[in-house]
């Protein structure tokens, strides 16, 4: 079955603006060092732009604490999409081996749904405003933005402060 949505777009960027993948604001980051007191520097990003020629952050073992914005609809050498599902089944394996990972993604039931069944802690983290790898300039968001915290020190059970 084909997605409704264009397997160019993520080649080509969306229809309105032209714009390919969103990074990160910094007011994301402030937020994880001022609420769990980890910095931006000491997060393993398992999803890097631009990303290295060999890398496959799902194929790699992550770093003990990890930030995942995972891209949306990659296609892979066999030219399989690859979406959010795959991403946060390697959220959970990393969290199983006793690491903690911070993973954002708009909020849509099922998802919300399987964190918490895994353990996570939800935090809504309203229109973040991402920015464009284009020209760094913020887009308009997406809507409501969860982050869920994975935290494998504790068996995979919601956050707590240490």
């Amino acid at each position: 079955m084909k997605n409704k949505v264009s397997d160019k777009l993520f080649l080509n960027g969306n229809k309105k603006d032209g714009k390919h993948y969103w990074l990160t604001p910094d007011s994301v980051y402030q937020f994880i060092e001022q609420r769990f007191g980890f910095r931006r520097e000491d997060l393993y990003d398992p999803c890097p732009y631009p990303k290295p020629l060999e890398y496959d952050g799902l194929k790699e073992d992550w770093g003990q604490v990890c930030y995942v914005n995972p891209p949306f609809g990659v296609v892979d050498t066999n030219g399989k999409k690859i979406g959010a599902t795959a991403w946060f089944r390697k959220a959970k394996e990393e969290c199983q081996k006793g690491k903690v990972i911070f993973f954002v993604f708009p909020i849509h039931n099922w998802l919300v749904e399987a964190m918490v069944f895994c353990g996570a802690s939800v935090i809504h983290m309203g229109n973040v405003k991402w920015l464009a790898t284009e020209d760094g300039l913020p887009g308009k968001g997406c809507g409501s933005i969860a982050m869920f915290v994975l935290d494998g020190r504790h068996g995979c059970k919601p956050w707590e402060k240490q």
